[in-house]
């Protein structure tokens, strides 16, 4: 879920020094590399850059972009239905890609129930249909009622037939927060049963742009959504809102609208979830100064009060009430995994994800076309995969295996590949390193590589000397505070130790300059992303897509025929949990 870094990069692209020593075998003495932030030196990067590549480099790009048009055509097309989990759009997709792997001449991944090899891994998922009533604020002599869609959108992920509030008490608790190692607490002395949090999204670091507060303007894991919820769940909250705002959120309303509207989807949890909170949901900046205002608090004050260590909750003095009518139905999504096994060292594995979801078919969307296809997001990584292995066959087989996991239900909350962190198919310290592909370039090749996460792990080092070789430079994200980082797959694995690498094309186009792509990049936000509008069109120039596909499998080749074994930098929040497997790998 989340707007590629072609579309939403503006401003004079970061560039970054000179490539580092290759990666070692967990390196300790690798460091976080700095980049340079300086417009003058960006544009002279620019400038210098030239596209290059040899002749059979040249026929490579070719080859991929031409297999990606085919699979986009394909995997976008209306016959696919949006692509959503557990309906046919799944069920046409995922034999698809098994169709393909196995003519390609890779073999199955995974294991069925009766341990034979199988193209899919079984993800135990429950859908839910839910039907809200208007969320009604009551109390201080005010009454309001947000309706769904328009104001707010109300979900949960209890898996029972239904949910509710009731009259449950509204309390204010800043950005929702509680992180020990920032002396930071946001619930402190407050006891929430029987209440439900109205929350701010992002984290303090991003409202005060203070680098010793929490991670600066970058966002943490603490500023995501789904960590709200889940911290008010602890806390024993009966529900959770969280306030919409577009910048600190990094997308507008109609981008919550359109992916907490229609059929939800969840893992199915032996506990039906019922440690989570009944009700969460989002509501409108409008609707929350409206609140504010009835409870006597001017919001933006109350905002500015909660950048503050210290910052103490507030009962608003109104209550919240919802009723919530789920359709549940069980049922099993399947990542798709393939394998090209290694020659000498097969149970080690490089692996390359990329989510083949989207949204399906909206019964909410408005206007004649409610199928929303996501050509772009994420049809374009998904292809990537199929052509990636398709040139991956052409040359000898490498040492250590290559691993390709089209994984489900990432619109839903990474569970897809949250679930193959969980049951690897492939132990993960063994696993050499991910790369993750997500709504990639459609707008040809560019000179800069974003990376997100930049100044991460080892992998950079790899992926600059390469992203040389075509004559291109790595970029740090532009837009940090944004937290793109938490919400593609590659996370999934992060948590669990595995570096993980997720990069893309950046915005200085070599045909068409800078200002073009951005223009581009701004249509396709408005007009496009969880939108119907996310459609294939076979004038698209996927040969920035195919560049990147191409460094993407020159890096996995390079380490799978290699005995290194990359790490994270030094003090990055994974760099402990790798190093407690370090044993298992000499």
């Amino acid at each position: 879920m989340r707007i590629p870094t072609l579309w939403r990069r503006l401003g004079l692209t970061i560039a970054v020094g000179s490539a580092l020593t290759a990666c070692g075998k967990g390196n300790p003495e690798a460091t976080k590399p700095e980049a340079d932030h300086s417009a003058a030196h960006a544009e002279h990067q620019a400038a210098e850059s030239k596209l290059s590549l040899s002749k059979a480099e040249q026929a490579q790009v070719d080859a991929i972009a031409a297999d990606l048009h085919k699979h986009i055509a394909i995997l976008a097309s209306d016959e696919f239905e949006g692509r959503a989990p557990a309906t046919k759009g799944e069920e046409l997709t995922v034999t698809y890609l098994a169709e393909q792997f196995k003519a390609l001449g890779l073999v199955p991944g995974a294991v069925d129930a009766a341990g034979k090899p199988s193209w899919f891994q079984q993800v135990p998922i429950v859908e839910m249909e839910i039907e809200a009533s208007p969320l009604k604020f009551s109390g201080n002599g005010f009454e309001q009622q947000l309706q769904p869609i328009e104001d707010m959108v109300t979900f949960t992920q209890r898996q029972t037939a239904a949910t509710a509030l009731d009259n449950s008490e509204l309390v204010f608790v800043g950005y929702g927060i509680v992180a020990p190692e920032n002396n930071w607490n946001d619930y402190a002395g407050l006891d929430m049963k029987g209440k439900t949090a109205v929350i701010l999204v992002n984290d303090p670091g991003y409202a005060t742009k203070d680098k010793a507060l929490f991670n600066g303007n970058a966002m943490t894991y603490y500023g995501r959504w789904s960590y709200k919820f889940e911290e008010a769940a602890r806390q024993g909250a009966d529900g959770a809102i969280i306030i919409h705002e577009t910048g600190a959120a990094g997308y507008p309303w109609e981008v919550v609208s359109g992916s907490w509207s229609g059929a939800q989807v969840s893992l199915e949890a032996e506990n039906k979830n019922a440690d989570r909170v009944a009700v969460e949901a989002w509501m409108t900046n409008q609707a929350a100064n409206e609140l504010f205002s009835a409870a006597g608090l001017d919001l933006q004050k109350e905002m500015d009060a909660a950048k503050a260590q210290g910052f103490k909750p507030k009962a608003l003095g109104v209550t919240a009430s919802v009723q919530l009518k789920n359709r549940l139905q069980k049922s099993n999504s399947r990542n798709v995994v393939a394998k090209l096994p290694g020659t000498k060292h097969p149970d080690e594995v490089v692996v390359y994800t990329a989510h083949w979801d989207h949204l399906g078919v909206n019964k909410n969307a408005e206007g004649e076309d409610r199928i929303f296809n996501g050509a772009v997001d994420n049809a374009t990584g998904t292809a990537g995969l199929l052509a990636m292995a398709a040139e991956a066959v052409k040359l000898d087989r490498p040492e250590r295996s290559l691993l390709f996991v089209a994984v489900t239900a990432e619109e839903s909350g990474l569970l897809g590949s949250k679930y193959y962190a969980e049951k690897p198919v492939a132990p993960l310290e063994k696993t050499v390193a991910g790369i993750n592909f997500d709504a990639m370039n459609v707008l040809g090749p560019a000179r800069d590589i974003t990376v997100i996460g930049y100044g991460s792990s080892e992998l950079e080092q790899l992926l600059e000397v390469s992203a040389k070789g075509q004559g291109r430079y790595l970029a740090p994200e532009e837009h940090p505070e944004r937290g793109y980082f938490y919400r593609s797959d590659h996370f999934s694995l992060a948590k669990k130790g595995v570096p993980m690498l997720y990069f893309d094309s950046g915005t200085d186009n070599f045909e068409h300059g800078r200002e073009w792509a951005q223009a581009k990049g701004n249509e396709y936000v408005s007009q496009h992303y969880h939108k119907p509008g996310d459609e294939y069109d076979p004038s698209w120039n996927l040969k920035g897509s195919a560049m990147d596909l191409q460094l993407g499998l020159k890096l996995g080749l390079e380490l799978a025929n290699s005995r290194d074994w990359p790490n994270w930098y030094e003090g990055n929040e994974f760099r402990a949990i790798r190093d407690a497997s370090a044993e298992s790998r000499k």
